[in-house]
Parts: structure tokens; C-alpha cells; sequence
């Protein structure tokens, strides 16, 4: 074989030359490690988040020009990047030289909050500037499909892109006042208030898109390419050989030669297989180089398009010939096209090819069904020769694999021109609109004779209802000759109730659900064929007009929306930065990719690496631990385990025990039982798959709520909490409700996985710790009982998290322990760096509730007497878990008196990894409950849910919780009305009635709930903050804090409030980081209280130096702060300050049921409605509206934020996110490929936010309120939409309106809920499972 080849490429407009690049690495790692450029970040790996998106561009020998296209760097190999260019985020602007205005732009407008995905969105944007200087909205949509943020809610993010548009494509209400101007630039609102703005951010001063500033494709790659070069290029890694031919007789000549070595082009399928599964083929061949397979050629028949072109070239091609041919011509482009659009995301369809995604034979790809559908054919090419095969059924014999001899490959694809009397549809659903597999997909087409209603044929193929494309032949041959008719749709459905078999252990689940598709499916095909044959005058029957609405698919659009809230006051100085909408002061270096996460920082000279070995099994004993493979593996350092913690492995936790390592016993599937040291994250990962541990399983294995039920398997506490005589007022009530209601769990996803830098100092047992965590202070502890050290010898630095959402604060305290007794076994520097599928596996996430309620209420709706039971789903320890069950119970009223209120709460002990805390912290739980309680009263009252939950809500100046904590509702009572005014409830309830009755397939439903948070820990010693702040001689100002930036900007609002004190600019004050040596025992951020605590240390710190600069400005009060600072320094006066915060004495008396649990609670309200499709599932949120109280809001863009990311939050735990567990207790959903949080298509189309006017709060810093955590329960109002539609779809089959539904309310549910004929034939046809694949835990 060849020698190994140079890699020449091109990084930021510099030349690259590799001379021994290794086939395995992808760009991500070569960006990162090599080339120090950190600003691409790694996040899920697996090219399902855009995190790393980076901008290539190639010559193209087809086109004859230079294309610019997004791809993921996790997925891009490097080595098929010879001849390319890349742009990174630091190659288009710095804080250094100058920004790009898309840098500017997303930072300006608030885009940005933990930062983690901005370079991603920021590459996204700028490439589509690149193609295309002025786009529309509909641009930036497709464009940022494909990139996930979990902070923002994506609206500010929308904001600031559409500044590139022009005011009529960017949605502008064109109500400017002046020259023209978009109303936004002459802040101008609608509102009759003077002090309520709209404008978060000035549109002034953008700097302009100039397009020639941008980096030109280098001369020299251009001069190459045109040339060209004959030779195969052979790059040679440690395991891997890769071959990229240049022509297409090379390409074969190799597959003759090496007919096993896979073919790679956009590396989509292949490389997740790779990276997160460790498949690897030695033998790689490389098709990028070969422009045949890249050519497109139009005929008279139709497309012929070459195998490697990418999904983007084969839409683009579609739209053209959408929008160049005739209607009759088109109709199977169009279905084509309509899979495309909803087909991964823009980045993964510029790297995923044609022949890829045939080949990858894989039947939860879309393209198939639809392609087979329309007649298309493959043209195989090898030594020997070609052939044409039809693209059906036939040509996918098993899973993963295709009829195509080893030597062969897939040349082209052809697609015909549909033809007169050719009906064609294609149909999917997933778990999310966008970029997500579906479930299923399905592509039919129908051929009547010439002006008949008769059947000439019958094409039907489905995926996701078996190992491979299925095609029901009898049903589709049965029917030739038939009348396209009412007794076909009869028969036709029988037919494939019959011959379409789903397996009760498909992989995926939902098998009732896939049958119920099939058919569906089958009848939207109906609809659709009855309704062209009329449009076309072939028939004369139609469809009746309630049903057209179930032709049209859901829409995906850009959110748009208001926000709004107060000005500060015109007496207030301008210099004063409190109450005005600031930038996230991390804001432009996060844009930029300057700022810094634990894993970009740079390497520590001679630093390992450290990879976890998890237990496989949910519950056993240890027999027996070999490293001895891992060990002879080159690279690999030491194997760690229990009896190498120089301390304790063991600490004691509210009266149970938790172990960093697993001793003796493994209590769940991914608990940590060792960890590998290596010389490289890939080494580690490697070795610890050779640890070969021995079991021996236990019983009993334990593992959902009802197991722990039947086995009396609890963790203490069990809670209890009442008021009033429950059992008398049920005795008393008029009616009596049972019943129950299920909630699934939660994934954190933060874009950041848990991870840090351990880093040994060599004397005096110091260490340093640079990690991701919520909780210094917790951590320094851990490490400090594992290593047997002081804590004062262990230093936690914590920059910046990529965010948190509470699940970095119990977790990595123990990774920080395994990594540093790594570090202080090998006396050397150990990063750790937890990989998604790791992350997810080992650190849980939200609790699985169950609450039970009996409940006694009078015909008015209102609620006399509640007995609930909460059970959760704890884990296999304890963790937060008792805190969290408090904390649900302490919100079970809500926002209702409830006279007579008994609560239980039982933390469930079973053999799952250890949930944790989660944003919200039992209160979404616990509030989820009493909300069901209301609806579902509301249901069998036959009255309104708005009524019902009016008529019992808190009223008067003073009120009491059922744990005795007085309070004023005035504020939420305030929410509750200008919530319902400005959502336009009753009108808009009128108007989802009325769309209801005209509509049999679709229907809307609007919610409206209220909201009580409390604010704070119940726990009152965490109610603590602490500040230092140095001031230095020039004048510049020092602050540091307890509290951890995560996105949510408390340093941000730390600034604000120094600068109100100190009465200096923002800008002149600076906060490194979070740091244990510099404030010591700092509370956990968390429990919306960050601000509060933090900002009132700063304040009293501030105030302190003050008071000691009073005399030196009172001396000389025409000096500056400058001088004033140096005078003070000579005159020796300290300008050091420490700040300390001693909050209220919160407390819970358990015993009595009763205490002040909260600092105080925040306020809202907030109404959605949504539209479903009753035949499908899917549904799409049509308008959100949500008042909120913040008190007088520190810095409104930053609370709007949060409310709207929170939401958004809460939009996926009751929606869409939803975990699976298999049967033996493994986590089955790791990573962004199975679990979906929501993306931009899920937001609601119209998001408007308001923050409360007038509103105040004596309680906390400067009279604002926490707000991080209460807007993600709003997420619900979207659930109790969903479930009144559902409701009206039911009662038009003449069904109950009383009905089960679990939450998440996910495609699946919704549809089966919905029932029908369809679910009903689905359901008694179905093979009932032996073994589930999945589980409710």
C-alpha cells in the first residue's frame, strides 16, 4: 500500500499541512487539542446539536464554483478535509481585532446566556450571510434548525438574527414613528403606559454585514483543485487506514480489491458508530474525491442525481423543479421534498449524501419509503460493469444491509417525473418536528386509470415498523382495479391491520402506537387522493370540510413575539445600570469563542486522562475486578478503584451512606465502580472497556415506582403535611375524584457535559480543581474527605458552566473525587471530560412522580377537602432526593386555598442511578399534581378550568399556605388578570371552540394557570451569601462571589449592583471567577436564589468601602474615582472588603406540619394553546402568553430570558423529552440522537413575556425576586392544552372526556388517547410483549 499522504487544508485562512493525519480523528478534537481553538464545542458528539458547527468550503468541480456549507466538526473526518477550507468562530472576529456583526448581534440582543452554543449559532448565521447577505426568515429558520440551546428558548437568538433581514421579512409591525424606521428602533409599543417599554436592545450602532471582509478561499486550493490530482490519497492512523480515490475507476478498482472496507462520504452513519458505540473497519475508502458520483443530470424522465451528493444538493435540486414543472410532473418532488425538510438539520444534510442514507439501510431514514414509492431506481457500478435495480422492499434483505455484491457501489439515484393520473404523499412522525428520526415515515402513491376512479396500482412502503422498509404487497396488489372509495378505505385498513406486523420488542417502543400509524397514515393518503381527484375533476365526490385541515401538516416558524416591562425612573442617574436591560457580561468573549469552559482550558504539561467504569448491572455483588487487559494496553497509566482512596470511599448522608466507588455491591446500572487513567481521552475510553468485573446478581432488582410500592421500599423521611379535618370535609363534600397522575423524568442536557482539571501542586498536598460545578464549596469538601487533606489545601476554581439547571451540584462533587484521587495517585495533572451517553448514564436527572389524589368538591367547582400521595422515584441513594420531596409537598396548594389539604410524600429506594436535583426541585412535580387536580374537577363539573381554579384561589390581603407561611396574593392575583386581558383568553377560548366544531381532525385547546414559588432554600443555613471586592489603585474594581455564572447572569447582575454603590461603570469592574480560597462555604446557586444572596453580600461589601472612602471624597469632592482610590491608599485606608448576607431564618417544623419554608414567593401566570392532529399526535404550540412577577427586575432582558428559556424547559419536561429505561434497568435514550430536548420548531410561534409593573419586594436586593426556576412549570399550561383538545377530539367520537394521560404528553400519547377506529384496530391486532422494550420508572 502507499506511503501516507500530506493533509493540506486550510484553518482561519492558514495553511495546514499534516504529514501523518490519522483517519479516526475528527476536526472537533484536531480544533481543540491541536490547534488550540476551543471556541467549536464539543457537546454531544454525535453531530445532534450543532455546538460544533464550523463553516468549509470546497471547489466544486460539478458546479464550478466555491460553496460555503455548515457541518458538525464531531462528525467531519479530518482527513477528508484535504482541499478545503474551514472557518472557526475565531476566524470571522475577536474582542482582539474586531467583531463580525453576527458576533455583535446575538450578544447585543441577549442571545447568549450560558454561552455554550452561541459559536455554534454564530457559525450557522455566518454561513448562511456567506450564501445569501440578506435573508429571510425563513432562511434563518432552516438555518438554525439544527443547532439546540437549552438556556435562551431561541427567541433572543431570533432577535438579534433577523436584524440582517429586511422589516418585511423579519415580521416588523411596521409602526415606526420616523424616517421609516422599524418600530423597535424608535421604541415605540402599543402601550397606554409610559414606563413600559418593548425595547430589550438598541438597533443602533450595529456595525454593517460587509461581505468583502470575509476570508477568501485560498488561491492555492483553488489552483489545486481546478487542477486536479490522479493519485489515491492514503492516510495511515494507529488503527485505521482510510483511501480517498480521485476518479471513479479508482473507487472501484479499490472496492474490487478491498470489498469489506465500508465507503464513507459525509460520515453521518459511520461515524456515531465510531465515536459513540467504538465500531471501527481498518479499512476505510473515502468517495468524497470522486465527481462522478456528484454529478445532476435532468432528462426528460426526470432526476438522476449521483450518490454523493449531499441531502442539501438533492432539496435544493427539488425546489427547482417544484418551482420550473408543471404540478402534474411534480407531485412526487414535492412529498420528496416535504421529507427533506424535516430530515436532521441543515449541517447534517450539507454532510449526509444521497447514497448514504440509501445505504445506510436504515428504516428510520425517511428518503426510502418516498423514493420506492415513486419508482426510483439505483444504478450499481463495479469492475464488472453496471445494473439498475428498482429502490424497494427487496433491496434491504436485513437490517443494515443492501443487495449490492461487496464490490459494488451505489452510482445514482433516479427519480422519476410523476405522471398523469399519479397520486403521491409522504408522511412522518417523530418525537420532534425537526431533527429527530422518525418514529414512523411512510411514502405512498396511487396510479388510476385515465379520468377514472380506478386502480391502476398501488405503491405503500413504511419504515419504523420493522428491521427494514416494508411494503404490504397483498393489500397493495388486492386492490388493483378497485374504486378509490369508501369501501376501499374500509377493506384497505383491514388489509393492513393484517399484512403490516409490528413487533412488540421493536427497538424504540410504541409498537401499538406504530400500527396505529400505519393505518393513520393510510387514511391521510385517503383524504388526500379523494380531495386531488376533485380538484382535478376526475370525481365529484370530495371531502367534507371539517376534514381538509387534517391535509395540511403543521407549519414550522421563526417565534416571534413581545416583551415587555418598566423603566426604571426618570430621577434615576443614567450612570446607574440597576433596573436597565445590561448585556450578559460575558456576552461578546461568548460569541466570540473567547470565553472559557473547564475543557478549553490548555493543557497541563504531561496531564491524563480519566475514563469511568460503570457497573453493567442494576443490582449485584462484586465478584471480581481484572484490569490486567486494560493495563498491558499502550497509553494506559493505573486502574482506580475503592482501594485506592487515600481518605474515606465512604460519607455519610442524612443518615445514609454514599460511596465514590462501588465496593461491594452495585446498586445500579452506571454506578461508578473504577476509573481508567490513560495518556489520552481515547486511550481511557478504550482501556476501560477491557475491565472485565464479575457479578453475581441480587434480588430483589427494583426498579419503578409501583416495584417500590409492592416491595415497601422507601428512603427516610416519609413526609407528611395537613391542615383542616380531611376526612370529615370528604365525608362532607358533595362529589368525590380518585385518581391519579404520572409524571416522567428529565434529562438536564446541559450543553456542557460534568467534567474537571485536577491538578496537583506538588507540595503541602495542594490541589487545585478547575470544574463545572454549582457548588464549590461541596466539592472542595468531597475531595478533601476522599484524598484525607484539609480543605484548606483543596482550591475549587469555577470560570463559567455551559449550564447547570441543578444537576451539577451533587454529581460532580464525586467525579471531582475520582479525578483527584487519580491525580493523587499518579502525582500528575488528570482531566476528566464525561462523554454524553457517560453523562446521562451516570448522573440521572429529574424525578419520576406519582401522585394519587382523592379529592372532595362541591357542583361550583370548589375544592373542600384533598388527600395526595406523592410518590418519586429516588435512585439507588439518597442524594436530594428528601429536599425535593419537601419541596413538592411545600407547593401542592399552588395558588389555592384548599381549606382541608393532607399531604404524603415517599421517596421511592430503587435500583436506578440516583436522581437528582433539577431546576424547579419538586416543585413542577408537586405543582403538576394539583393542576391535574383542578383540571380534572373541572372536567366532571362541566365547567370551566378558568372558573374552577378562580374560584379557588388565594383572595384578600393576607392569606396563609397550608403550611401556615402568611402572604399577600395581591401580585398573583395581578398576574392572573393581565395575563387572561393580554392573552385575549375568552375570545380566543371562543375562537378554539369554534375551530373545534368546524375541524374533525384537528384540534386546539387553550389553558390558563397560575402560579406561587417560593424562593429560597427551606433548608434556612443555605441561606447565606458571601462577597470580597478589591479595589486597586487605578481605580479598577475586583469583585468575587459565591455564586456560580451558568447562564443565568448573576455576575452580570453582581456588576449592576457594585456599580450602583461604588457609583463607577460597569465596565471599570471585573469578576475572574468562582473560587473557594477566595469566599469560603458558599451555598450552592440554586433555588433561584443566587442573586438575592450574592447581590446583597456585594452590596454590603460595596457599602463598606464606601464608608471608609467617605471622608477622602468629602475632602476633595471635585477629584475622581481615581484619585479618590489613591489618596485612600496613601492615607493606608483598606480597599479590601468582604460582604456577607445573613438571610431569613427559613424553617419547616415537620412535626407541626407547619414554618416560614420560603423568603418569599414569586408570582405569574401564563396561557398557551395549542393545535394537535388527532390522527398523527404531533402537535404544534401555536401562542404563549406569560405574566411574571420579578419585583423591580435588576436588569429585565437577563429575567425575561429566563422566563422564556425556563419555560421552554418546561416545554419539554411535559411535551417532549422522555427517558427510557429497558426492562433490566439500563438507560436506553444516551444522547441527542434519542433524547430530544426542544428545538427551535417547538417554540411557540408567538412567545410574548410581560414582567409585572408596580411590583415590589422588601425582601431581597434592590426590591427584586429570584426567577430562575418558577417560569419552567409554565411548560404545563401546554400539557392541559393538549389534554382539552384531546378531550374535543374524543367527544366528537362520542367518547368520555374523562381519560388517563401521563405526562410527558408526547406524539405517542396523544394519538393513542385520541382514540378511534384506527387505535382500536391497531391495539386488537398487536402481539402483546413478553418483555417491554422499555419501562416507566
Amino acid at each position: 500500500m502507499a506511503a501516507s499522504s500530506e493533509l493540506l487544508f486550510y484553518i482561519n485562512g492558514k495553511k495546514i499541512v499534516e504529514k501523518n493525519a490519522d483517519p479516526e480523528e475528527v476536526l472537533l478534537s484536531y480544533l481543540r487539542r491541536k490547534v488550540g481553538l476551543t471556541g467549536t464545542k464539543s457537546a454531544c458528539g454525535g453531530g445532534g446539536c450543532g455546538a460544533c458547527t464550523v463553516m468549509v468550503s470546497r471547489y466544486d468541480h460539478n458546479q464550478e464554483t466555491v460553496i460555503h456549507y455548515t457541518v458538525t466538526a464531531c462528525l467531519q473526518p479530518l482527513v477528508t478535509l484535504h482541499g478545503a477550507a474551514v472557518v472557526t468562530v475565531e476566524g470571522i472576529g475577536s474582542t482582539k481585532t474586531k467583531l463580525h456583526p453576527v458576533q455583535e448581534r446575538i450578544a447585543k440582543a441577549h442571545g447568549s446566556q450560558c454561552g455554550f452554543c452561541t459559536p455554534g449559532m454564530v457559525m450557522s448565521m455566518y454561513t448562511l450571510l456567506r450564501n445569501k447577505p440578506q435573508p429571510n426568515m425563513e432562511d434563518i429558520r432552516e438555518a438554525l434548525a439544527g443547532n439546540l440551546c437549552r438556556c435562551t428558548g431561541y427567541r433572543p437568538i431570533i432577535d438579534g438574527f433577523k436584524t440582517f433581514c429586511d422589516s418585511q421579512s423579519s415580521g416588523c409591525c411596521q409602526n415606526g414613528t420616523g424616517g421609516g424606521k422599524c418600530c423597535r428602533e424608535n421604541g415605540h409599543d402599543d402601550s397606554s403606559e409610559s414606563d413600559i417599554s418593548e425595547e430589550l436592545f438598541l438597533h443602533d450602532n450595529f456595525l454593517p454585514l460587509d461581505p468583502t471582509q470575509d476570508l477568501i478561499f485560498p488561491p492555492e486550493l483553488m489552483i489545486r483543485a481546478k487542477q486536479g490530482s490522479g493519485e489515491v490519497l492514503c492516510f495511515r492512523g494507529e488503527r485505521v487506514t482510510l483511501l480517498a480515490p480521485s476518479d471513479l475507476l479508482q473507487l472501484l478498482e479499490l472496492k474490487f480489491q478491498h470489498p469489506e472496507a465500508p465507503l464513507i462520504l459525509g460520515n453521518t452513519t459511520i461515524g456515531p458508530k465510531l465515536l459513540v458505540k467504538g465500531q471501527i473497519s481498518p479499512l476505510l475508502i473515502y468517495a468524497g474525491r470522486v465527481s462522478e458520483l456528484s454529478r445532476v443530470e435532468w432528462s426528460k424522465d426526470g432526476l438522476t442525481i449521483g450518490a454523493g451528493n449531499s441531502l442539501s444538493r438533492l432539496k435544493g435540486e427539488m425546489q427547482k423543479a417544484v418551482q420550473r414543472t408543471e404540478e402534474e410532473q411534480n407531485m412526487g418532488y414535492k412529498a420528496l421534498l416535504q421529507a427533506l425538510q424535516c430530515l436532521a438539520g441543515k449541517q447534517i444534510r450539507n454532510m449526509a449524501t444521497v447514497g448514504g442514507n440509501i445505504m445506510s439501510a436504515n428504516p428510520k431514514y425517511d428518503l426510502c419509503s418516498v423514493l420506492a414509492a415513486l419508482d426510483s431506481t439505483l444504478k450499481l457500478c463495479s469492475k464488472d460493469g453496471t445494473r439498475t435495480v428498482p429502490l424497494d422492499d427487496k433491496v434491504f434483505p436485513a437490517f443494515g444491509k443492501t443487495i449490492l455484491r461487496p464490490d459494488e457501489v451505489l452510482l445514482s439515484l433516479h427519480v422519476p417525473f410523476s405522471k398523469p393520473g399519479e397520486y403521491v404523499a409522504a408522511f412522518r412522525q417523530a418525537q420532534r418536528r425537526e431533527l429527530a428520526f422518525s418514529i414512523v415515515n411512510a411514502g405512498m402513491k396511487v396510479t388510476l386509470q385515465r379520468d377514472s376512479n380506478t386502480i391502476q396500482s398501488l405503491r405503500i412502503f413504511y419504515g419504523g415498523v420493522g428491521p427494514t422498509l416494508v411494503t404490504p404487497a397483498l393489500t397493495c396488489q388486492r386492490f388493483v382495479g378497485w374504486s378509490w372509495g369508501e369501501d376501499l378505505l374500509s377493506e384497505a385498513c383491514s388489509s393492513l391491520t393484517e399484512e403490516v406486523r409490528v413487533s412488540a420488542s421493536i427497538p424504540g417502543g410504541k409498537h401499538e402506537y406504530r400500527k396505529t400509524l400505519v393505518l393513520s397514515f393510510f387514511y391521510k393518503f385517503y383524504m388526500y387522493v379523494t380531495e386531488e381527484m376533485r380538484k382535478r375533476g376526475v370525481s365529484d365526490a370530495g371531502l367534507p370540510a371539517e376534514y381538509l385541515s387534517a391535509l395540511t401538516p403543521f407549519k414550522n416558524e421563526v417565534p416571534q413575539g413581545t416583551q415587555s416591562f418598566q423603566l426604571v425612573s426618570h430621577s434615576q442617574p443614567s450612570t446607574d445600570p440597576v433596573g436597565r436591560p445590561s448585556m450578559h457580561c460575558s456576552g461578546v468573549e461568548q460569541a466570540t469563542g473567547e470565553a472559557k469552559y473547564y475543557d478549553d482550558l490548555p493543557p497541563v504539561h504531561g496531564e491524563l486522562f480519566v475514563h469511568m467504569v460503570t457497573s453493567s448491572r442494576a443490582h449485584a455483588r462484586i465478584i471480581n475486578i481484572d484490569s490486567s487487559q486494560a493495563l498491558q494496553m499502550p497509553g494506559v497509566v493505573t486502574f482506580i478503584s475503592a482501594t485506592d482512596v487515600p481518605g474515606s470511599n465512604q460519607r455519610l448522608w442524612f443518615n445514609t451512606v454514599e460511596e465514590i466507588f462501588a465496593e461491594k455491591e452495585v446498586l445500579c446500572v452506571g454506578q461508578i465502580i473504577g476509573a481508567l487513567v490513560a495518556e489520552s481521552r481515547e486511550r481511557a475510553r478504550r482501556a476501560a472497556a477491557r475491565i472485565q468485573v464479575t457479578y453475581e446478581d441480587l434480588q430483589p432488582v427494583i426498579l419503578t415506582i409501583q416495584d417500590a410500592i409492592k416491595h415497601d421500599s422507601y428512603f427516610e423521611p416519609k413526609r407528611k403535611i395537613e391542615r383542616g379535618d380531611v376526612d370529615t370535609a370528604l365525608e362532607m363534600a358533595e362529589h368525590i375524584l380518585e385518581d391519579e397522575i404520572y409524571m416522567g423524568g428529565q434529562e438536564h442536557f446541559y450543553m456542557e457535559t460534568q467534567g474537571l482539571i485536577a491538578v496537583p501542586r506538588g507540595e503541602s498536598d495542594e490541589m487545585d480543581l478547575y470544574v463545572g460545578t454549582q457548588h464549590a464549596a461541596f466539592t472542595q469538601e468531597l475531595v478533601s474527605q476522599a484524598l484525607g487533606i484539609s480543605s484548606n489545601k483543596i482550591t475549587c476554581h469555577v470560570k463559567r458552566l455551559g449550564g447547570g439547571f441543578g444537576g451539577k451540584i451533587m454529581k460532580i462533587a464525586a467525579l471531582s473525587a475520582v479525578t483527584a484521587v487519580a491525580a493523587h495517585k499518579t502525582g500528575k495533572a488528570v482531566r476528566c471530560c464525561l462523554d454524553r451517553g457517560d453523562d446521562m448514564l451516570i448522573t440521572s436527572g429529574r424525578h419520576p412522580f406519582l401522585g394519587q389524589y382523592k379529592v372532595g368538591y362541591n357542583s361550583d367547582g370548589t375544592i373542600v377537602a384533598a388527600d395526595i400521595t406523592y410518590y418519586s422515584n429516588g435512585g439507588c441513594t439518597l442524594d436530594e432526593s428528601a429536599f425535593i420531596m419537601d419541596k413538592a409537598l411545600l407547593h401542592m396548594d399552588n395558588a389555592y386555598r384548599i381549606p382541608h389539604l393532607r399531604g404524603r410524600g415517599m421517596v421511592c429506594r430503587t435500583h436506578l442511578p440516583s436522581y437528582t436535583a433539577f431546576r424547579g426541585f419538586g416543585g413542577p412535580q408537586g405543582l403538576m399534581v394539583i393542576e391535574s387536580v383542578l383540571h380534572e374537577v373541572a372536567v366532571r363539573s362541566g365547567l370551566s378550568p378558568k372558573k374552577v381554579r378562580e374560584v379557588n384561589m388565594y383572595q384578600g390581603d393576607l392569606c396563609y399556605t397550608h403550611h401556615m407561611q402568611a402572604f399577600c396574593p395581591t401580585d398573583m392575583l395581578r398576574c392572573w388578570d393581565q395575563c387572561l386581558q393580554r392573552s385575549g383568553y375568552e375570545s380566543r377560548l371562543q375562537d378554539v371552540q369554534l375551530f373545534n366544531s368546524q375541524n374533525r381532525w384537528k384540534k386546539r385547546g387553550i389553558a390558563v394557570l397560575p402560579q406561587k414559588f417560593g424562593v429560597g432554600f427551606s433548608k434556612g443555613f443555605f441561606n447565606q451569601g458571601a462577597a470580597l471586592v478589591n479595589i486597586y489603585k487605578d481605580g479598577s474594581v475586583l469583585v468575587f462571589h459565591g455564586g456560580t455564572e451558568m447562564g443565568q447572569g448573576i455576575h452580570t447582575k453582581a456588576l449592576q449592583v457594585a456599580s450602583r454603590v461604588l457609583k463607577v461603570p460597569m465596565s471599570s469592574i471585573f469578576i475572574k471567577e468562582t473560587c473557594t480560597g477566595n469566599v469560603p462555604n458558599a451555598s450552592p446557586s440554586a433555588a433561584s436564589f443566587g442573586t438575592d444572596a450574592v447581590g446583597m453580600a456585594v452590596k454590603d461589601a460595596c457599602e463598606k468601602l464606601m464608608r471608609r472612602l467617605k471622608p477622602v471624597m468629602e475632602k476633595s469632592p471635585k477629584n475622581s474615582w481615581k484619585q479618590w482610590v489613591n489618596e485612600a491608599y496613601f492615607e493606608k485606608i483598606s480597599l479590601s472588603a468582604t460582604g456577607f448576607f445573613m438571610g431569613p431564618p427559613t424553617y419547616v417544623d415537620w412535626e407541626k406540619g407547619e414554618g416560614n419554608a420560603y423568603y418569599y414567593f414569586t408570582f405569574g401566570a401564563c396561557c398557551s394553546e395549542v393545535e394537535i392532529d388527532c390522527l398523527t399526535g404531533d402537535h404544534k404550540n401555536i401562542r404563549t402568553d406569560i405574566v411574571m412577577d420579578v419585583g423591580k427586575s435588576i436588569n429585565p432582558a437577563l429575567d425575561i430570558g429566563q422566563v422564556e428559556g425556563g419555560f421552554v424547559q418546561g416545554l419539554g419536561l411535559y411535551t417532549i423529552e422522555e427517558l427510557h429505561f429497558s426492562p433490566d434497568g439500563t438507560l436506553l435514550t444516551r444522547g441527542a440522537s434519542q433524547y430530544k430536548i426542544p428545538a427551535l420548531c417547538d417554540v411557540p410561534t408567538e412567545l410574548n413575556v410581560h414582567l409585572l409593573a408596580n411590583a415590589q419586594n422588601p425582601h431581597a436586593i434592590y426590591m427584586s425576586k429570584g426567577i430562575g426556576e418558577p417560569p419552567l412549570f409554565f411548560g404545563s399550561t401546554l400539557f392541559f392544552a393538549i389534554k382539552s383538545a384531546i378531550a374535543a377530539a374524543r367527544s366528537d367520537g362520542g367518547l368520555s372526556t374523562v381519560f388517563p394521560l401521563s405526562s410527558p404528553a408526547t406524539a405517542a400519547r396523544i394519538r393513542m388517547a385520541c382514540e378511534d377506529q384506527f387505535t382500536h384496530m391497531a391495539s386488537t391486532s398487536t402481539e402483546k410483549a413478553s418483555s417491554p422494550w422499555s419501562i416507566d420508572v
